[in-house]
């Protein structure tokens, strides 16, 4: 049940980046990546908003797992990236956190530069 609802969750969630990434580009233009960063922060405050109303209410699994992980997850990753960093600072686990954190920025970046890379080379010998 819980892996049917995550899956619901993700649908709705990659529904609505897809709605209003496409509404805020329209808005804003392609000049710089408003849509993703306004989505990043906006999943970001809604994961904390979330968690905190549910852990509060002792609300079921299924509810955390469908919003939490499921619709925004769909909508953004990066709000589970910043709830998971937050809680290590408020734990006080600083190496950690900050480890988590450049981690994340800088592996990240890296592995989609190699991304790139491995297509531009699939791509000339294709």
């Amino acid at each position: 049940m819980t892996t049917f609802v995550v899956f619901v969750g993700a649908g709705l969630g990659g529904v609505a980046r897809y709605s209003l990434g496409g509404w805020i580009q329209q808005h804003t233009g392609a000049a710089f990546p408003w849509a993703t960063l306004l989505i990043n922060i906006s999943g970001s405050l809604a994961l904390a908003f979330v968690i905190a109303l549910l852990e509060a209410t002792n609300a079921s699994p299924q509810w955390r797992a469908f919003l939490g992980i499921g619709f925004l997850g769909g909508y953004t990753t990066f709000s589970t990236f910043s709830y998971e960093a937050i809680r290590l600072l408020q734990d006080a686990q600083w190496t950690r956190a900050a480890a988590y954190i450049l981690a994340s920025v800088i592996v990240c970046l890296a592995g989609a530069l190699s991304g790139f890379q491995a297509a531009a080379i699939v791509l000339r010998r294709g």
